[in-house]
């Protein structure tokens, strides 16, 4: 994680959620010259995030719920993010 649209995330991430797996994977210079990149570099992020908070919520839920956590973030000043959200194993 480096960046501080990813240190953002992270941190309201922690915050929602209190995860016990969160990895924050930018994935701009893979999209540079298409839609969407701005030149800042970070402007498209994978996100794996793993929380109980997660257990009763279906996949489009989970996804949903890690949305409204970031906020103006995504859609804003973020153009895209890949969502894998799950609960702890065990």
């Amino acid at each position: 994680m480096t960046g501080t649209v990813a240190a953002e995330m992270h941190t309201l991430l922690t915050e929602a959620f209190t995860p016990t797996r969160l990895a924050i994977i930018n994935d701009s210079a893979r999209h540079h010259g298409h839609s969407g990149d701005d030149g800042s570099g970070e402007s498209h992020f994978t996100i794996e995030i793993e929380a109980a908070a997660f257990a009763p919520m279906n996949r489009l839920a989970r996804q949903r719920a890690v949305i409204a956590a970031l906020g103006d973030i995504v859609g804003g000043r973020v153009h895209a993010v890949a969502i894998k959200a799950g609960v702890p194993a065990g």
